[in-house]
């Protein structure tokens, strides 16, 4: 009778049934591999995906925390998931480490894995609690197991891993040496041994400083593209400290001298007085088959406002904007957003139409933009483009990867397409005619 009630708990669900579960997407994973076995871990506690080595190590510290690391200025410790586990972990010569970087509550954690794959979507009843069978793991780490395109996935609760806050003893103890490394983690703070500003005014030494401290607190990398903003505005900064030293010790200090090299409109919808000078100075297109790339889109704002924008310059013409971040989360949640009405400026009004928590994007626009996750710096696959809209972005990778992008944008532009950059970037190649002129200055392809 045991054998009979098992049976009919585990008989398979009707074709119906099955339909309407594959249809009601809940749940979304990172999915990634361990020692051969397949993982994953819900999306929401995954900020971004990233490549790594050369971490800061920790003395006195367990096994599995293979030391800190300064991630845009911010000092995170790197957990071994293998090690954690205490599963094989191969050395690799040469190869940076896969990590996803997790927020768990306020902090921020790197997690190495073997190899990580990619964003499944699930119906959550299809996941069966955790059982003791699988033996390499924990099972209190386990949030539940579910099988999926015909592969097993072990679902792995990152926030009980590294939530701060433990019920028993045992977690608290392994916890307490996750969370500081065994010790306290070093500040954000760099430049302590930096010398003072001479009294007769700021130095090339001075300058070299700043560059170095901008790229260790904020990744921000002076070089071809910025280079002319970054000298400009540090003889501007310099003078108005008045003889105090020429130093950025920590990452606000860094943030604050940026700030007014951002662009305009950054993490929200371009206003309608930015967008119409980028319109006016667009040129006609030969084909009505439009072809915009946009890098770093983020949450999704500046994408839609780019094919809202082109729509209403090139009316009637096919509009494809390919939209790609490498912040995994925010990448993920962007074809989803709601808006309120008093946040949408009025060319982008007609494109939206009025959902349950907002204004949502009408499908005319969503059929226009493709959100991906992307690594630009790892290959990129999008076609001949007509536009491209890569503002600040070059900025925040190194001198090299901004000469090899400039390139690779030239190859993908067709002649007379038009590249938008940081409105204090610069492309002072040959090869490229500046169009407009302050915060709406784009280049055109000879």
């Amino acid at each position: 009778m045991a054998e009979e009630e098992t049976m009919q708990a585990i008989t398979p669900l009707t074709l119906e049934e099955e339909k309407e579960k594959v249809e009601n997407i809940n749940f979304k994973m990172v999915t990634f591999s361990l020692a051969g076995k397949d993982y994953g871990v819900d999306i929401m506690t995954i900020k971004e995906i990233a490549k790594a080595d050369k971490f800061t190590y920790v003395p006195n510290t367990s096994n599995f925390v293979k030391g800190v690391y300064n991630l845009r200025g911010d000092i995170i410790p790197i957990i071994d998931m293998r090690l954690f586990f205490h599963l094989p972990a191969p050395e690799k010569e040469g190869d940076l480490d896969n990590m996803l970087i997790v927020q768990v509550e306020d902090r921020v954690y790197g997690v190495i894995v073997d190899k990580i794959d990619k964003v499944v979507g699930l119906n959550s009843e299809n996941i069966q609690p955790p059982h003791p069978i699988f033996g390499d793991i924990n099972i209190k780490f386990i949030s539940g197991v579910v099988e999926k395109d015909g592969a097993l996935f072990i679902i792995l609760d990152m926030v009980r891993m590294f939530s701060m806050h433990k019920n028993d003893d045992e977690d608290d103890k392994a916890q307490s040496t996750v969370n500081t490394g065994g010790t306290a983690a070093p500040s954000a703070t760099i430049g302590a041994a930096q010398p003072a500003a001479a009294a007769s005014g700021p130095t090339d030494s001075d300058l070299g400083f700043l560059r170095d401290s901008l790229k260790t607190l904020k990744n921000f990398c002076a070089g071809p593209v910025n280079e002319v903003w970054v000298q400009n505005h540090f003889a501007e900064w310099a003078e108005g400290r008045s003889g105090a030293a020429l130093q950025l010790k920590t990452a606000d200090e860094a943030e604050e001298f940026l700030l007014p090299f951002y662009s305009v409109c950054t993490n929200s919808f371009w206003s309608d007085e930015y967008a119409s000078a980028i319109k006016s100075s667009l040129p006609d297109m030969p084909s009505n088959n439009i072809q915009a790339w946009d890098i770093g889109c983020g949450k999704g704002y500046e994408a839609y406002s780019i094919a809202c924008l082109l729509k209403g310059r090139y009316p009637g013409a096919h509009i494809k904007v390919w939209a790609n971040d490498n912040d995994i989360m925010a990448i993920s949640n962007a074809p989803n957003m709601s808006f309120d009405a008093g946040d949408l400026p009025e060319y982008i009004k007609p494109y939206m139409i009025k959902g349950k928590n907002g204004y949502v994007p009408s499908q005319e626009l969503k059929d226009s933009v493709v959100f991906e996750y992307h690594d630009v710096l790892n290959g990129n696959q999008v076609p001949t483009i007509d536009l491209l809209v890569a503002r600040d972005f070059l900025s925040f990778v190194s001198s090299d990867n901004q000469l090899k992008l400039v390139g690779e944008f030239t190859e993908k532009l067709r002649q007379g397409g038009v590249a938008l950059i940081g409105s204090n970037e610069q492309l002072s190649e040959a090869g490229w005619q500046s169009v407009g002129r302050g915060q709406a200055l784009i280049y055109i392809k000879d």
